[in-house]
């Protein structure tokens, strides 16, 4: 009796196990279907539908066999070609994402790294600092730098000194570098705080053993602490790269000039235009199959980490 028992019991608690991670995830899971998924099928409905020929407005096809690849295949067509009018914001967005990344890692490194690493005593405080953008509005945030770069702003007051020379910059009138540091003004708080977490594991222990076998700070860094932050390191790209992918906000604030659109700005003109919200579903798609690459690759990269560690 008592083994019969005994074996009940073990199935039980074998049982339980199973079932409190898969509960444990079902909130997230929830989540993840209502605010994502089903909004993302609704996209994909209204990029694979019809427009109203009188209202102008779409007309989603929830049923996958009946989809018209009408819309689709038109931003296809547009992308590259003599009638690739959508290529050039396309290549631009690529360029300008990669190079605010690339700044923002130059600038958040090293922040991330000495409040990580040395600022003893005043982490707190700097820690607080590091978050404080996040309490202030981004548009807020670029509203100010349209005061620093008008044309009587601090930025032309400054490259004249104070008017001793005759520099008038037009900053806003369609400048490529205007929107890129616009891009790492707004988005360098995103990569510093991950960094920070990263770098911020780092053991100590491991630090002071490279250290007394001989290394100096420079082969520290070189052969522990950069290899060891590599995966803070494109977390942070990540949460940096696929928000700017999408951005116009920038923009329109800092440019609004053709010159220096974005697929942001595809985006939400086709919105904004009756009849071309199909091609704005269109831009959504191809800036998340191209989000969805990397993440996937780092995915991988870690799984396969975890499997030779193991």
């Amino acid at each position: 009796m008592a083994d019969r028992r005994h074996g009940r019991l073990t199935r039980s608690n074998g049982r339980a196990p199973r079932l409190i991670w898969p509960a444990l995830a079902l909130p997230g899971t929830v989540w993840l279907v209502v605010l994502f998924l089903a909004p993302m099928y609704v996209v994909v409905a209204i990029l694979f539908g019809t427009v109203d020929p009188i209202l102008r407005q779409p007309v989603p096809i929830w049923n996958p066999v009946d989809w018209d690849l009408g819309q689709f295949r038109y931003v296809l067509d547009h992308i590259i070609g003599p009638d690739g009018f959508f290529g050039p914001a396309l290549v631009r967005t690529a360029v300008y994402v990669l190079v605010a990344s690339a700044l923002c890692l130059l600038i958040a490194y090293p922040v991330a790294y000495y409040t990580a690493r040395g600022a003893g005593r005043h982490r707190g405080l700097l820690l607080a600092l590091l978050i404080a953008p996040f309490w202030i509005s981004y548009m807020m945030r670029m509203l100010a730098w349209i005061n620093l770069l008008q044309n009587d702003g601090l930025v032309n007051r400054a490259l004249s000194f104070g008017g001793v020379f005759d520099i008038h910059v037009n900053w806003l009138s369609g400048h490529a570098s205007t929107v890129v540091l616009g891009l790492v003004y707004g988005y360098v708080p995103y990569m510093i705080l991950p960094l920070f977490a990263g770098l911020d594991r780092i053991p100590a222990a491991t630090l002071e053993a490279a250290r007394d076998l001989g290394a100096n700070r420079f082969e520290t860094f070189r052969r522990v602490t950069w290899p060891l932050s590599r995966p803070a390191v494109v977390v942070s790209l990540l949460l940096t790269c696929l928000p700017m992918l999408g951005d116009y906000f920038t923009n329109d604030l800092l440019s609004a000039a053709p010159q220096t659109s974005m697929v942001g700005n595809l985006i939400n003109n086709s919105v904004l235009t009756p009849g071309q919200t199909g091609q704005a579903g269109a831009f959504v798609l191809l800036v998340l199959l191209i989000s969805v690459v990397p993440m996937i690759l780092y995915v991988r990269s870690n799984r396969l980490g975890d499997e030779v560690r193991s």
